[in-house]
Order: structure tokens, then C-alpha cells, then sequence
């Protein structure tokens, strides 16, 4: 079988998945999800204020910080998931909690690697801003909470992005998830661990039609941000 036939065949398989509802693709589908939105809004609700806090303030360490906030950005899944196991693990300090091999565990992976790109994203977009604002922010003698308030309206066409580069990041990630999850059928087996079992099994059908389905999944939830961003950005221009 070519190349060609086999995209095709995984193109009707993706197709008669999702026609027929099927409970393991549903169930493999809803996981993803789960997983990938709690840990983009863990990320978000932890990143954005610090990254907030890290481009308004100065202090001492400022640049460091703000060095291994980026260098963290680049984290590769692999080891992020082989130190979330060892901290979960039975002999880890995070052992009696029992996470290890659940949902939960996937979550904190990811969140780790959500984390630092939001925060990281939203200390550039902050301070891209025109130093007059906050000068002008000053000079009105406008509280923190409203100096806040606007900095981040100004700022929240890079808040949209970094929440898109974090769900981007988070929804086609396998390795940490694939440690610290096991790949359980019906528990914590996500579309890119099932996606790599079906490749090593010779699958490759079934591997493209949920390779599909993940991409349609990317492109639904980052056209809805999209969407929000340039909103935005024309609300924004029409001021």
C-alpha cells in the first residue's frame, strides 16, 4: 500500500469515527481536551499575573528571572514528564497523593509547560507597551488594581496569544504525558499517545484518522481564540 492510499484510508476511517460516534475516539477525544484546556487555564491563571508583575516592576534579578522564564519556554516534554514521575512516583515527595498514572498527572505535566509560555509571552506583550501609558497612569494617580485593569486591556491581543501558543503546545504534547499517564485505554490514553501506539502497532489508518481529528480539535479552538483576537484588535483600531 502507497503512501497516498494510506492517507486516503485515514481520511474514511476519520471520517466513519466520527459518523458513528465511536465511545473510544469520544472518550480518547474528551480526555484530550480535559487535560489540555485545565492545563492551558492553570498555565494562564499562574502566568499571566507574573509575567504581569516581572514587566512592570524592577527589581533586583529582574533580567535573570525573566532569562530562565524564557529558557523555560523551550522545556522539552520529555524531561519535564520524567521529573513529574519521579515526584509523583511512590518513593517521590509527592507520592501519598497517588497521581501517578491519572489525569491529574497529565494536567500538572502540561501545566508546567503551559506555565512559562503564557508567562513569558505576557512579560514581552507588557512590556511592549508605550512607557507614556504608565506615565500617564502615574501622573492620574491611578490605583494599582486600575493601573493594572489597563495595562492588561492594552495588552490583551498577546494575552490571546499566549494563550493560543500554550493550548497549541499543550494539545499535540505526548511525551510527559505518555510518562507520567501510562497510556491507559479509557483512563488516560489522550489522541497523541494513541496516535503513537497505533504508528508503532502498524495502525496507520486509525493513526491518521485521530491525527484528523486532533488537527480539526487545534483548528476549532484556535479559530474560536482567533476569532477573539481580532475582535479585539479592531475594537482596539476603532477607539
Amino acid at each position: 500500500m502507497d503512501g497516498f492510499q494510506i492517507l486516503v484510508d485515514g481520511l474514511l476511517t476519520a471520517l466513519r469515527l466520527l459518523a458513528s460516534c465511536d465511545p473510544e475516539v469520544l472518550n480518547i477525544t474528551a480526555l484530550s481536551l480535559r487535560v489540555s484546556l485545565t492545563a492551558t487555564l492553570i498555565g494562564a491563571l499562574l502566568g499571566i499575573p507574573l509575567g504581569f508583575f516581572v514587566a512592570t516592576r524592577t527589581f533586583l534579578g529582574k533580567s535573570v528571572l525573566t532569562t530562565l522564564i524564557n529558557t523555560f519556554m523551550g522545556l522539552p516534554p520529555v524531561a519535564v514528564g520524567l521529573v513529574v514521575y519521579i515526584l509523583l512516583s511512590a518513593y517521590g515527595p509527592l507520592g501519598f497523593l497517588r497521581l501517578l498514572y491519572t489525569p491529574e498527572a497529565m494536567i500538572i505535566a502540561q501545566t508546567v509547560l503551559t506555565f512559562p509560555i503564557v508567562c513569558g509571552i505576557t512579560i514581552s506583550s507588557v512590556s511592549s507597551l508605550n512607557p507614556l501609558l504608565m506615565d500617564t497612569l502615574v501622573s492620574m494617580s491611578a490605583s494599582p488594581a486600575w493601573q493594572a485593569r489597563i495595562l492588561l486591556n492594552e495588552s490583551r491581543l498577546g494575552l490571546i496569544t499566549a494563550v493560543i501558543a500554550a493550548f497549541g503546545g499543550a494539545i499535540s504534547e505526548v511525551g510527559a504525558i505518555m510518562i507520567v499517564g501510562g497510556n491507559l485505554l479509557g483512563y488516560t490514553r489522550a489522541l497523541t499517545t494513541a496516535i503513537m501506539l497505533y504508528t508503532n502497532t502498524g495502525e496507520f489508518a486509525i493513526a491518521i484518522a485521530l491525527g484528523i481529528i486532533l488537527l480539526i480539535i487545534a483548528f476549532v479552538v484556535n479559530l474560536v481564540l482567533t476569532r477573539l483576537q481580532v475582535h479585539s484588535k479592531k475594537k482596539r483600531e476603532g477607539r
